[in-house]
């Protein structure tokens, strides 16, 4: 299986050729960008005209991007109106998230890329049918927006009502959108468990996110480094394997304060990963 890396490591810092770099004399061949405004600011030209440039003349692949969450740069503090959330149930509120993700779509036109990592709701968001009938309807047009331009929108599971292998699957099967999944190893860890989530959705699975917490909280450990890390990784890289190398190990994982070299680190994940 191919070893990739989101961008989500580096969050808290600009997004510049450096690190890409670093991710490419890693040995990763492709990578996840995470769209936070004050790592990739999607409206920047400038930022995006500078990375369109390296990609072209770099063998490093875009493989994915992660859909922006707040419209800030400080992850959604400057206030409730700085959150991105398709299940607006406000009209005008969600043609402005899907506006905004749509922004991001854009870059695909200078850097093309093949999934679109999306989120149904916000963490913790409560079960709510017209809520469910918002998503519907901007998922329909994000649908739209992104296959004119060569992106598949994935649908990730996260730790909310909306989110669970369950009602994703409940989702698709009622709209018939036809979309895929993102399987976020650490997100199932929490919610109903890795094996469950992974046998509802496996039929649709077309990326990943692996990362450990302690089975209680998001927390995007590094595997086997982190103390207090729960995931059973020999059972989740066996069934990961068992989709095939079509799809990636993607590890999306939160910056340690101190960690020096963290990409040699993930090397040393991979390797451990592949032992399993």
């Amino acid at each position: 299986m191919r070893h990739l890396i989101s961008t989500h490591l580096f969050v808290n810092h600009r997004l510049t050729t450096v690190w890409l770099d670093r991710i490419w004399d890693a040995g990763i061949p492709a990578v996840e960008i995470f769209c936070a405004r004050q790592h990739l600011d999607y409206r920047d030209r400038a930022q995006i005209q500078e990375l369109a440039h390296w990609f072209h003349d770099s063998e490093l692949e875009l493989w994915s991007l992660h859909a922006p969450m707040y419209r800030d740069d400080v992850w959604g503090r400057s206030g409730p109106n700085a959150v991105i959330d398709i299940t607006e149930t406000s009209k005008p509120k969600r043609i402005a998230a899907v506006d905004e993700i749509k922004r991001a779509l854009e870059i695909a036109e200078r850097i093309p890329f093949r999934y679109l990592i999306q989120h149904v709701g916000v963490p913790e968001a409560e079960w709510d049918e017209r809520k469910l009938e918002a998503a519907f309807t901007a998922l329909e047009d994000l649908k739209v927006f992104a296959g004119q331009r060569g992106v598949e929108i994935l649908l990730e599971n996260i730790p909310n009502a909306f989110s669970s292998s369950e009602r994703l699957n409940y989702l698709l099967e009622t709209t018939h959108l036809g979309l895929g999944y993102c399987f976020d190893v650490g997100h199932a860890h929490i919610m109903e468990g890795v094996e469950a989530a992974f046998q509802k959705m496996k039929d649709r699975i077309r990326a990943t996110h692996l990362h450990d917490n302690d089975g209680e909280k998001d927390r995007h450990w590094f595997p086997y480094l982190a103390e207090g890390g729960t995931v059973d990784w020999k059972q989740a890289v066996g069934l990961l394997r068992s989709l095939g190398d079509e799809v990636p190990l993607l590890l999306e994982l939160r910056e340690v304060e101190g960690m020096e070299r963290p990409l040699e680190r993930v090397t040393e994940i991979f390797e451990k990963l592949e032992s399993e």
